[in-house]
């Protein structure tokens, strides 16, 4: 599906990750796996460390965090905000929904709209989409886009297929209403023949969580899970991502009639450094234009990766100028999605680890 919208700004960005490191040869070594397979294994997929949540912080904290900082960076009171989107897969409750419960911890005004979106990869680009729409055309000013998810803690220790990618984190993203004409170009679809290539079968009404103990089953890799972890078929969410995503990408920058060599970068969904730069070579861009060293330093942060790499590889100049940018996530569901649009100057409020450090 394509959208554009006009009259429209991205106005400040901030992220907070979790607070403990892990480090992906320690963790291997632990569990007696071969050195040099994990040093081969590091070298190739880009794994060295990640940040994860302390316990007791959730996904909601941590965008709770990265919202007040933004706030205050942008010297903005909460009041000022017309609606609040939540991005998250690991919310707090089935009930009441995230946004809500952040817009109760942020004071914002009772007519302000609150809504979560359920997405992973993609959920930066559809949140973005769904933001920009009710500036646009939905009657409001400003609207904060937050954007987290805390997967680690849906994997097993034991499976090394999915427990050494992902990272915690929570971003905050600024979306005003303005008098410029300039569109972001958007391309979103989905393709739920893949739903189950990145899954965590039970805690939802099909499976509900029950009181018996959880069975934990072997995979023919060695790997172990039960079912309240996420399982992850890694060769079918490649595939998909080298099939989905540089269409999309073709699509955005055909609309916004934008060229490799005049665009200033393409910012993938940051799941590990083979993905990003196969599927940056699959879309044209040269290395020096696509980010792929978020995910060593952070992990895989699900829907808060884009905002994270935004950050990470573009602050000082969308900090000072308009950028001319591409972005695109791809993951569970399946589901994609790419806007092309220039972006800044804008606020930035460095990311940081939550709870922060005395």
């Amino acid at each position: 599906m394509h959208s554009s919208i006009t009259n429209v700004r991205l106005a400040g960005l901030a992220v907070s990750t979790g607070s403990l490191t892990r480090d992906f040869m320690a963790d291997g070594l632990a569990l007696g796996l071969d050195r040099v397979i994990l040093e081969r294994t590091a070298q190739t997929i880009g794994l060295r460390e990640r940040k994860v949540a302390a316990p007791g912080i959730t996904a909601l904290d941590l965008c709770e965090d990265a919202s007040r900082r933004l706030l205050d960076a942008a010297g903005l009171d909460a009041s000022s905000i017309d609606a609040v989107i939540f991005v998250t897969q690991t919310p707090d409750h089935s009930q009441p929904n995230n946004a809500s419960l952040l817009h109760g911890r942020l004071g914002l005004a009772t007519g302000a709209a609150a809504f979560d979106l359920s997405l992973g990869c993609s959920g930066w680009v559809y949140g973005l989409q769904q933001a920009a729409l009710l500036c646009a055309h939905g009657g409001a000013a400003r609207v904060l886009l937050c954007a987290g998810d805390t997967l680690s803690r849906l994997t097993h220790a034991k499976d090394r297929s999915t427990d050494p990618l992902f990272g915690d984190a929570g971003s905050a993203a600024l979306i005003e209403r303005t008098g410029l004409a300039t569109a972001w170009h958007f391309e979103l679809g989905a393709d739920g023949a893949g739903a189950n290539a990145i899954i965590v079968p039970q805690g939802g009404a099909r499976m509900p969580h029950d009181s018996k103990p959880l069975t934990e089953i072997p995979d023919l890799d060695g790997n172990v899970r039960h079912a309240a972890n996420l399982a992850m078929q890694g060769g079918e969410v490649f595939n998909f991502s080298l099939r989905q995503a540089p269409p999309a990408v073709a699509a955005v920058m055909r609309h916004a009639h934008y060229t490799v060599e005049a665009t200033d970068g393409l910012v993938l969904h940051q799941a590990n450094r083979f993905v990003i730069t196969t599927v940056g070579r699959k879309c044209g861009f040269p290395a020096e234009k696509t980010p792929s060293d978020v995910v060593e330093r952070y992990g895989n942060q699900s829907s808060a990766s884009i905002p994270c790499a935004l950050i990470h590889a573009f602050a000082e100049p969308l900090s000072a100028r308009s950028l001319r940018l591409v972005l695109c996530g791809f993951g569970v569901g399946w589901s994609w999605g790419a806007v092309a649009a220039e972006f800044g100057p804008l606020v930035i409020a460095p990311t940081q680890p939550y709870p922060h450090s005395a």
